[in-house]
């Protein structure tokens, strides 16, 4: 059922973008304005129905606008209907002949440059719509009748444009009491205000006309080749968007908590939009594709399966037939600027700098400066030209180098190893003297057999007369070392490594703790520094608050297999939860409680405990009566109703005669726990989950459905987790392949938490 109300919810948010959106990019177009709302209907119900990524959005294809604009220039309206059907017809042959992930292989660079050059298109063209005026059949006409333009605006369209661009860009940093307003879509909101400030004047207006049915679609006049590039331009453009949203709506998904869909089909999302594309031409509709912006809003919103996609385009189809006089107050002006705003935002300068740093500039700018110019099809043949030429001149400019430093020879090859440098490499080796440690940086992502075989012999020939190699990738990443150092470990151990010797690192830098930090900044920085930036920006929204013992040997990241941003984390000794109104020194644990719960948000707490736990130890061991003395006596108090609660079920067992010791405490699947210390921590996380709930905060969000708690034990030795199951107090394992749903539950969620229930 709450599957069901999420999707519900989710289907709103996302029809009330979908109403603004397809109305603006059907004026783009210079199609009929209804053709929009036709197209995201059709592509609610039917991509949402037959799709294979069942929490993406489709309706009309931002990335087609300059497309569909020169269709409908050169050809009408309904020779572009029958366009979109026969598009649609060769997604349906392609997804047939199952070569979706094909689409995938187009090099990033082209990719972000056609929609960089879709988007600059885009924006000039509709800044003369809100100007007053109208756009220009080509992006250089646009520009070049900019100036004359902005001499002549109409004298309040600006203003209305302004009022959706700066509603648009200040909607989701409202603070204070405002936030709550973030619930109402931005699009919305925009359109509706300028909407309200347009009121008093006079300017153009959304004009639909009346529901009627549809012209059948005509084939385009002209040349055979002409009608054949210009299909083959809509598919290739619509399936390049739709292919890419659903796997960018996939990696969405997958750091949201709780239930995810599966994961997209692409070649049946192929065949879904091909059926979308044909219905939606055959009605008079836009031409369709998978939109990243509507189907992240749709995660976002809470969507768990396509029942919220196929509901939005209910709703629109309703919208559409009950409320056209609604959408008759809109100006065009607000629909062009948030068309404009989309386009500038197609420009994304996180892209061009990952793309410079792969030194596939060029591609992208060339993509960027053909589509602009020449068209969409002639920048992508433009892209993958380029980036042939700098493959094939990467494979033939390699440059070896070798240099000397205080604890070692570095040898750098950029380029890519092929054959043809292979005496470049070995002439660069005999510079290397007998005995010397030698670092080799291979800064290139191809190496050929010969290559291989030269770099391999030479490091056996060195290691084998007493020298030491590591080799490593241009931006300081170790690939190899020794097999005396660290190998295909997910973490670098402090204990006798290269990096935390005392010779690898100077005598006051502090030991092993600084030589681990200098081996973060030489290693692991340069691959975390954009996403740490992207979450400095946005600030941390973790999905969940994990409670777990200061062990130095639980380390939290690894056994969660989290990164940045994804946990909040809460550590002390013995993972204790001290209940509310405990003395004034509990309030640190307190307050991350409430600070995850109100102010971040999380979705569920995890209560982690371990084995060995030195607090449970000593909790065994000794009274910590209320007189206790020291911090950790003190601190240990909080345990004490875990004993009692032990303790207790053991003397019950005791009157009762029974043989099994302490078969009411909670245990693990398919083993008795080993004793009394790991009974204990057992124990100690089911009391701790019963304080985290007499919190308030925890208390309220719980009543309201938004909140989960979890219980886990971590076998140190085994490096095994086990999940508590609350009703039958046992703690079970999980295991590798727990990816499967069990049978009582089908709409369980497909992962290790299917073991875990609400406490």
């Amino acid at each position: 059922m709450r599957c069901h109300r999420s999707d519900l919810s989710a289907s709103i948010t996302v029809f009330l973008i979908a109403v603004p959106l397809p109305l603006g990019i059907a004026l783009a177009t210079g199609a009929p304005l209804q053709s929009g709302l036709v197209a995201a209907a059709v592509g609610g119900i039917v991509a949402g129905l037959l799709g294979g990524a069942p929490l993406q959005v489709s309706g009309g294809a931002t990335s087609l606008v300059v497309i569909t604009a020169g269709l409908v220039e050169r050809y009408g309206w309904r020779a572009t209907c029958a366009i979109t059907v026969l598009a649609g017809l060769a997604q349906l042959l392609l997804g047939g002949l199952r070569v979706a992930r094909a689409a995938l292989a187009v090099s990033p660079a082209i990719v972000h440059g056609m929609l960089a050059g879709i988007g600059t298109v885009i924006a000039v063209g509709q800044l003369h719509v809100v100007l007053g005026g109208s756009p220009q059949i080509s992006a250089l006409a646009n520009i070049a009748a900019l100036p004359d333009q902005l001499m002549h605006s109409h004298p309040i369209t600006p203003v209305i444009g302004a009022v959706t661009v700066g509603v648009l860009l200040g909607w989701p940093r409202l603070r204070g009491r405002a936030r709550a307003l973030r619930a109402v879509p931005a699009p919305l909101a925009a359109v509706a205000l300028a909407t309200a400030v347009s009121a008093a004047w006079s300017v153009p207006r959304v004009d639909l006309p009346r529901l009627t049915a549809p012209g059948l679609p005509v084939m385009p006049g002209g040349p055979v080749s002409a009608l054949v590039a210009a299909v083959l331009t809509v598919t290739l453009v619509a399936s390049m968007e739709a292919l890419l949203s659903a796997v960018a709506v996939d990696a969405l998904q997958a750091r949201r908590p709780g239930p995810h869909a599966p994961p997209a089909r692409l070649d049946r999302e192929l065949l879904g939009q091909g059926a979308a594309n044909v219905v939606s031409g055959l009605l008079g509709g836009l031409p369709v594709a998978g939109g990243a912006m509507r189907g992240s809003a749709n995660v976002e919103a809470g969507a768990r399966t396509r029942r919220a996609t196929v509901l939005h385009g209910v709703w629109v189809l309703l919208c559409a037939g009950l409320a056209a006089g609604v959408l008759e107050q809109i100006p065009l002006a607000a629909l062009a600027a948030l068309v404009m705003l989309v386009g500038v935002r197609m420009v994304s300068f996180a892209h061009i700098r990952h793309i410079q740093r792969h030194r596939e500039f060029p591609v992208y700018a060339v993509t960027l400066g053909t589509v602009v110019v020449f068209g969409v099809l002639q920048g992508v043949a433009a892209g993958i030209a380029v980036a042939a030429v700098l493959a094939l001149r990467s494979l033939t400019h390699t440059r070896v180098t070798v240099t000397e430093e205080a604890a070692c020879h570095r040898v750098r090859a950029r380029g890519q190893l092929t054959f043809l440098a292979v005496p470049r490499l070995t002439k660069a080796f005999a510079e290397v003297p007998e005995r010397a440690s030698v670092v080799v940086e291979l800064d290139g992502s191809f190496m050929d057999h010969a290559a291989y075989e030269a770099l391999s012999a030479w490091c056996a020939r060195h290691r084998s007369r007493g020298g030491r190699v590591v080799l490593g990738d241009g931006s300081g990443r170790t690939v190899s070392e020794p097999v005396s150092a660290h190998v295909c470990r997910p973490w670098t151990p402090w204990h006798n490594h290269h990096c935390t010797r005392p010779a690898a690192i100077p005598a006051t830098s502090g030991g092993q703790l600084l030589g681990g930090v200098s081996n973060f900044q030489r290693h692991t920085a340069p691959l975390v520094r954009d996403e740490l930036a992207r979450l400095a920006r946005e600030g941390q929204r973790p999905g969940q608050l994990f409670l777990t013992c200061a062990d130095s040997r639980l380390v939290t990241s690894m056994i969660t297999s989290s990164g940045p941003g994804d946990l909040f984390t809460v550590r002390n000794v013995g993972n204790m939860v001290p209940p509310p109104g405990s003395d004034a020194s509990c309030d640190s644990v307190a307050a991350a409680v409430e600070y995850a719960v109100d102010v971040l948000r999380v979705s569920s707490i995890t209560v982690c405990g371990h084995s060995g736990c030195g607090a449970m130890q000593a909790l065994l061991g000794s009274d910590h009566e209320p007189g206790a003395r020291t911090p950790l006596a003190r601190w240990l108090r909080h345990g004490r109703p875990s004993l009692a609660r032990l303790n207790a079920v053991a003397a019950v067992d005791h009157d009762n005669g029974s043989t099994a010791g302490h078969a009411a405490v909670p245990t693990f699947e398919g083993r008795p726990a080993a004793d009394d210390q790991e009974r204990l921590a057992l124990v100690n996380v089911i009391t701790q989950l019963e304080h985290l709930t007499a919190h308030p905060c925890v208390a309220r969000r719980i009543a309201d459905g938004t909140l989960q708690l979890h219980g886990m034990y971590f076998h140190v030795a085994e490096a095994q987790a086990y999940i508590l199951d609350h009703p039958t107090g046992v703690f079970a394992q999980i295991r590798p392949e727990a990816g499967t749903p069990r049978p009582q539950d089908e709409d369980a969620d497909t992962s290790a938490v299917t073991l875990i229930t609400k406490v």
